[in-house]
């Protein structure tokens, strides 16, 4: 009889006794096809003689970690959104674990990402700005693992819970603030293609526009990447037009602040000769000179609800909604002035 106190098999012995990687042994774990038959067999075969217990074939111990997944981590957004779920992990003596599933990786990044998963039996996921297509759902259902979508790429998928923001108000109320400023001509910078929060935020763009009766200039909507770079570049197609705006909006801080780089480049002072509106509320936007007026954007509170929400999942507890959006709003500075003053 195997002795009760031996510690359980890992899935890193079962590799090494097969004489194949530890993602090869998830594969199997997984049910995935491809592994040659062979190496399937055999890889079977060591797991029936250590006995073991595959994900969902009994409770497994609670291993104590949460992983925390982004497309990319490249950018401070990202630093409020693991403050928070840090945070509130903690208080449940939980640790996380920070990861990437970088956007250029495609599905190999994805499967490399699951094997990892996989191999260190995570208690949880929490995915960020992540578009769940039915590989990536599936692999989790197959894992059994609870999880939750921050910002949502795309529209969320009723069976896994998400956390928000209300980026369509957010915009309305900043387009808004700039129309009482006496602006009429509001260049916009728009965030990556795609995305859910993007769309909304254009939208909301749009309908400030609308509610002041005034018309949408497609001319004065350049398409950036919610970073520095893309919004230099944006502000620099803006303001070289003749009939350039006397405002911008972008759609993120960071672009707003490539924003204000192209202004000084152009001998232009904020506000003086331009007033710029952010979004997020990042705390370099404090910081920038001027002060910048963005939209608030809860981003440590989001990723602090969506980490309790997950561990009332794990628990097998159930939500009350499957798709909360916290409120944003707008905190006035100094980028923008009222125009004719």
């Amino acid at each position: 009889m195997q002795d009760s106190a031996q510690p359980a098999v890992t899935i890193s012995a079962i590799a090494s006794a097969a004489g194949v990687s530890v993602p090869t042994v998830s594969r199997v774990l997984n049910g995935r096809s491809d592994v040659a038959p062979a190496t399937r067999e055999r890889v079977e075969a060591l797991l029936r003689e250590y006995g073991y217990r595959r994900r969902g074939t009994a409770a497994p111990a609670p291993s104590g970690l949460v992983d925390l997944v982004f497309n990319d981590l490249d950018s401070p957004w990202a630093v409020e959104i693991i403050r928070g779920v840090e945070e509130a992990l903690n208080a449940e003596g939980l640790s996380v674990v920070v990861s990437a599933i970088h956007r250029r990786g495609g599905t190999d990044s994805t499967r490399k990402w699951l094997d990892t998963l996989a191999d260190r039996a995570s208690d949880g996921a929490i995915l960020v700005t992540t578009d769940l297509d039915s590989f990536l759902h599936a692999e989790l259902q197959r894992l059994h693992l609870p999880v939750i979508v921050i910002d949502p790429a795309g529209v969320p998928d009723l069976e896994v819970p998400t956390i928000g923001a209300t980026n369509w108000t957010g915009a309305v109320t900043a387009t808004e603030h700039l129309i009482q400023q006496n602006h009429r001509r509001i260049g916009f910078v728009a965030g990556r293609p795609g995305l859910w929060c993007s769309r909304a935020r254009l939208d909301g763009y749009r309908a400030g526009l609308d509610a002041a009766g005034l018309p949408f200039d497609p001319a004065l909507v350049i398409t950036g990447d919610f970073d520095y770079a893309s919004g230099f570049a944006a502000g620099v197609q803006l303001l070289e037009r003749e009939d350039r705006p006397s405002a911008i909006f972008a759609a993120s801080d960071q672009m707003a602040l490539g924003v204000y780089e192209a202004a000084r480049q152009q001998g232009m002072r904020i506000p003086d000769d331009l007033s710029v509106i952010g979004f997020d509320d990042l705390p370099e936007a404090s910081w920038a000179s001027p002060p910048l007026t963005t939209v608030r954007q809860p981003l440590s509170e989001m990723g602090m609800l969506a980490a309790r929400t997950l561990v009332r999942l794990m628990r097998g507890e159930a939500v009350e909604s499957p798709r909360i959006e916290l409120s944003t709003k707008l905190v006035p500075r100094s980028s923008v002035r009222a125009l004719g003053l």
